[in-house]
């Protein structure tokens, strides 16, 4: 995390913070001032950066969680489809485990919630989008290792629904071992879609 000259706290810095406190309560269960406090930023600054409020944070929060999960995958990926997926199944991994069980995936407790009642839903629409990334990423990954397009981007949507679903189990079991078992069946299915 970064900070701004002057002692002020960044507003990437508030994102993460964001993108933090929603991976832990969820996006109903995250207020601006918890999310200033947690920070450790003014109350005011957040209002300053984020005039939208809650919904704005909330978006930045999962094109922040998005972005940095792509920069990872991008990475891996260039070592092929399954150096991409354990490094997405470490990350997450790291994640669960680093946090005790306490932390999943910000985009993930986004997408779940019931969109504001006056319709603007711009985290979910952002969610949305990052999920596609995610999948995209694997898919090109897949596809340039063999995979037809059809069957690389249905295997992508796979993992990333997989992984995803995992994560919670991880969290509701207090156990990696979820992770495990769906990590040991997509690594078999990577491999069985690129002809390895």
């Amino acid at each position: 995390m970064t900070r701004s000259s002057g002692g002020t706290p960044s507003r990437e810095r508030i994102v993460a913070g964001a993108a933090d406190m929603i991976s832990r309560r969820g996006l109903s269960a995250t207020s601006i001032r918890e999310t200033a406090r947690h920070a450790r930023a003014p109350l005011g600054s957040t209002y300053h950066y984020f005039p939208g409020g809650k919904q704005q944070l909330a978006t930045e929060a999962v094109r922040h969680t998005g972005e940095w999960v792509a920069r990872r995958l991008r990475e891996e990926l260039t070592a092929g489809p399954a150096a991409g997926l354990r490094a997405f199944l470490a990350l997450w991994r790291a994640i669960v485990v680093g946090s005790d069980f306490r932390a999943g995936c910000p985009v993930l407790a986004v997408a779940v919630e019931e969109p504001p009642a006056d319709g603007a839903a711009p985290a979910l629409a952002a969610a949305a989008e990052v999920f596609g990334q995610w999948e995209g990423l694997l898919a090109d990954s897949l596809r340039t290792h063999g995979a037809d397009a059809e069957q690389a981007a249905q295997v992508a949507t796979l993992i990333v629904a997989a992984v995803e679903g995992t994560v919670a189990l991880c969290r509701a079991r207090r156990s990696t071992e979820p992770l495990d078992r769906t990590a040991a069946q997509l690594l078999a299915l990577v491999d069985a879609t690129t002809g390895r």
